[in-house]
């Protein structure tokens, strides 16, 4: 955890247009400057940066943020490496707090094993550039595979000689304690105590994690002897589960960022020869079945992913059992099968980038489709085996959480099935429910649709405020610009969020003045009103994160020089600071000759109008929220048979339309006094 006064350090020395600038072309416009987004292609300029505020923000994609989300997202970090990476670059000492013994004595093995890993692939690399066998053998292969010289550089591809512990005697000479070697997997030792090298005799393949990181290695042998295993790769270690890692992701992050779209094909030389072909939005499994590990790494750059065959039908029925983990994880899978005789790497040296997209683009199908198409060749004329293959599909297709996606499916497949639409739904839905966890396994989450508990009490003690401000003007800010931010919530999320983007921007600001009879003048601030009329009417906000913010901001709202949009974009919290940038971010700015031809009044001037409206408008969509619960109770058996609740109910729900009218009629007041 790095403390705050060092985050405060890199927050103030750290140029959000300095640090942009190494990254896009950046031309100013008015008190900010534009340029064309990094993480997706366009061509009119609609990525901003304001050195005023800090912030970035593409209003495009809507990508953005402060300087630390911004290399978070272009450099794919996670919050602390992102500050470490500003931190290195402003010179500035990152202090973490205190580890205890087993946690330093875990990272210290750690960072020995990734040192002993860069030390092996500098060597593996010195031995193919300046080595007489490294430049006769292995540099004679990869040129043979037609690779360019700065792709083998750019991957760092090695060789390692014939001589069984040429490593392990260079790691000695050079201090590296040998049990990290083993540990590694990059020797191993004999039963005699002798140690030997895993990948003698090989061309080199390092493996490197999202960070770039050498993590492990491929080693692939050049001769043809049936006895060696043709590759060989490194063994799970304590850096390394490759269940959890792709070749070639950390080259492709930023492409498959900006192209939104991943391409898996299989093996290293695969991505190797499509990079060079200029595809570089492309990782490999690495002969390996996809894992969730795996998919989870790919979800979190893109939600569309091709898979690359080569005419191989044995291996492409082996293989497409595990995409069903891809449907589940609600992924747009499509796949294209390569001319016969090629797979993606002697393909991709045969065409340019143009050319091999131009035909992705025009030989590629989506995967049902495709599996049904594979499968239904061998199906012809066997009713069982037909059986079978609708049966394989309907699974498919129920594990797709989309129930559009998953409805559109079933149609198609029924026409191309000659199968009964109803009956495929039916098979869907039975397996639907076959895998359905209990309620009490469902980790407490609430359908989006469904009111939360205590809805209903909490909407009938709200009342309409008696504090109120002048109203001649409804706020500027309105439920359509609600800015988008995490995961989709219920109804009552937007107008939630509506509020939490004033406490961040204006939280420590007064929002009302007092003076009693004795002339004493007393202030009400944002943050403080706000907080006095959620406790008023007994509510708070559905969303755990801003009744957070909230308490946070009232505990250090009086101290000295407290701004509320600093303290929460620099703050050591991501969730806090994420949020915090997000909210901040203004889309519009007025030119200087519209301020220079009427007074323009601020949104801060005009918090006694926004505050209380924006309470309001929340108050009434919690009250609607509670009438539609309540609307369902009475339809419930056990409710209309039972005149005593049914009454109770429609006493209930006569007061909330009560409480609704009320404060319709304060909203509708404030739209016609605009």
């Amino acid at each position: 955890m790095i403390d705050q006064a060092t985050i405060d350090r890199i927050m103030d020395a750290a140029q959000i247009v300095d640090v942009v600038s190494e990254f896009v072309t950046l031309r100013r416009r008015g008190v900010n400057y534009i340029g064309l987004c990094p993480f997706h292609n366009e061509k009119t300029p609609s990525f901003s940066v304001s050195p005023s505020k800090g912030l970035c923000k593409c209003f495009s994609c809507g990508k953005g943020g402060n300087v630390v989300h911004f290399i978070m997202e272009h450099e794919q970090l996670s919050y602390y490496e992102a500050l470490k990476w500003l931190a290195k670059k402003y010179g500035i000492e990152v202090k973490e707090r205190e580890l205890s013994d087993e946690e330093k004595q875990a990272q210290s093995i750690r960072e020995s094993l990734f040192l002993v890993n860069d030390f092996a692939n500098k060597y593996f690399q010195d031995i193919l550039h300046n080595h007489p066998d490294g430049q006769a053998i292995g540099m004679s292969y990869f040129r043979q595979r037609g690779f360019r010289d700065d792709i083998i550089r750019k991957f760092q591809l090695g060789f390692s000689t014939e001589g069984r512990d040429a490593l392990a005697q260079e790691a000695k000479k050079r201090g590296f304690n040998l049990d990290y070697l083993v540990k590694t997997g990059l020797c191993y030792t004999r039963d005699d105590g002798q140690l030997r090298d895993r990948f003698w005799g090989r061309v080199m393949f390092p493996v490197h994690t999202l960070s770039g990181k050498v993590v492990a290695f491929g080693g692939r042998v050049l001769k043809t002897d049936s006895k060696v295993a043709k590759y060989v790769n490194s063994p799970e270690s304590d850096i390394y589960h490759k269940s959890n890692e792709l070749y070639g992701i950390y080259f492709a992050k930023q492409a498959i960022v900006k192209q939104d779209k991943c391409f898996l094909v299989e093996g290293y030389t695969d991505v190797i020869s499509m990079h060079q072909a200029g595809v570089e939005n492309v990782v490999a499994s690495s002969g390996t079945s996809l894992t969730s590990g795996q998919i989870r790494m790919i979800h979190r750059f893109t939600n569309n992913i091709t898979v690359l065959y080569d005419g191989d039908m044995a291996g492409i029925k082996a293989s497409i059992r595990g995409i069903d983990m891809l449907l589940e994880e609600g992924m747009n899978i499509k796949v294209m099968l390569l001319p016969d005789g090629d797979d993606p790497d002697s393909f991709a040296r045969k065409h340019n980038a143009t050319e091999f997209q131009e035909y992705i683009a025009a030989h590629e199908v989506d995967f049902i489709r495709f599996k049904t198409n594979l499968l239904m060749s061998d199906a012809a004329g066997d009713p069982f085996k037909r059986a079978t293959l609708i049966a394989d599909i309907v699974k498919s297709i129920s594990v797709i959480p989309e129930a559009i996606v998953r409805s559109e499916y079933i149609k198609e497949c029924s026409q191309m099935l000659h199968v009964e639409e109803k009956i495929l739904v039916a098979e869907v839905a039975k397996l639907k429910k076959e895998k359905t966890p209990l309620p009490s396994s469902q980790g407490g989450k609430v359908p989006s649709d469904t009111p939360k508990e205590g809805a209903t009490e909490a909407a009938e003690s709200t009342t309409t405020s008696e504090t109120e401000g002048p109203t001649s003007a409804e706020p500027h800010v309105t439920q359509q610009q609600a800015p988008s931010w995490g995961d989709e919530r219920g109804s009552l999320y937007p107008k939630e969020l509506l509020i939490v983007q004033q406490l961040i921007r204006h939280g420590e600001k007064v929002v009302f003045q007092d003076e009693d009879e004795e002339g004493n003048t007393s202030t009400i601030r944002v943050a403080e009103f706000i907080a006095a009329e959620l406790s008023h009417d007994t509510l708070s906000f559905s969303t755990p994160l801003f009744n957070r913010l909230l308490n946070e901001l009232l505990q250090h709202i009086d101290e000295p020089g407290f701004t509320s949009e600093h303290y929460f974009i620099s703050n050591a919290d991501p969730e806090y600071s994420r949020l915090a940038a997000n909210l901040a971010e203004e889309k519009y700015q007025l030119s200087k000759y519209h301020s220079k031809t009427q007074a323009v009044v601020s949104e801060s001037e005009r918090l006694h109008e926004i505050v209380p409206h924006l309470l309001i408008d929340y108050k009434m969509s919690v009250v609607e929220e509670a009438l539609k619960n309540i609307l369902n109770q009475l339809r419930q058996p056990e409710v209309m048979n039972d005149p005593q609740q049914c009454m109770a109910t429609m006493s209930r729900y006569k007061g909330l339309m009560e409480t609704k009218h009320q404060m319709a009629k304060i909203l509708g007041d404030r739209v016609i006094g605009a």
